[in-house]
């Protein structure tokens, strides 16, 4: 799984998820990409999940590019534990994620091939997403006529 090789802090406060993706809301590597709509996170789980789903339908045949990379250390405390006693210990990372950024890119397969790559992707992450091409790219609906 994704996760940092070393934090300056191993525990982090929740931060509030709000507002727009500045950086990261254009598509910069590839032709194609998938634009995530809501505010959320996203776990190193469902990262690697959706990146093997896309790799395995394109059959390693064109190029990904991960835009996102899970931070943040995410606390649990056991089951059945008292109130108290302080934070619990690392349970997980996630990656937090705005409306507007650009989460996975694509290049050198044709059009459909990638928004059906990307739509297997967004059905293994727990946020409404929108399959992207870069501005000029051929549209999936011609390159099928």
């Amino acid at each position: 799984m994704l996760m940092p090789k070393k934090v300056k802090f191993r525990k982090q406060q929740k931060g509030k998820r709000r507002g727009k993706a500045w950086r990261g809301s254009t598509i910069s590597f590839g032709e194609y990409g998938l634009r995530v709509m809501e505010c959320g996170y996203i776990t190193d789980r469902q990262i690697e999940a959706s990146r093997i789903a896309m790799t395995r339908f394109i059959k390693r045949g064109g190029k990904i590019w991960l835009r996102l990379f899970p931070d943040k250390p995410i606390t649990k405390k056991p089951a059945e534990v008292r109130m108290g006693s302080g934070k619990g210990s690392l349970d997980h990372w996630v990656a937090v994620v705005r409306p507007g950024k650009i989460l996975f890119e694509m290049e050198g397969v044709d059009p459909a091939t990638a928004q059906e790559a990307m739509r297997l992707a967004s059905n293994k992450l727990p946020l409404k997403t929108k399959f992207v091409m870069r501005p000029g790219a051929v549209r999936p609906e011609a390159a099928a006529k």
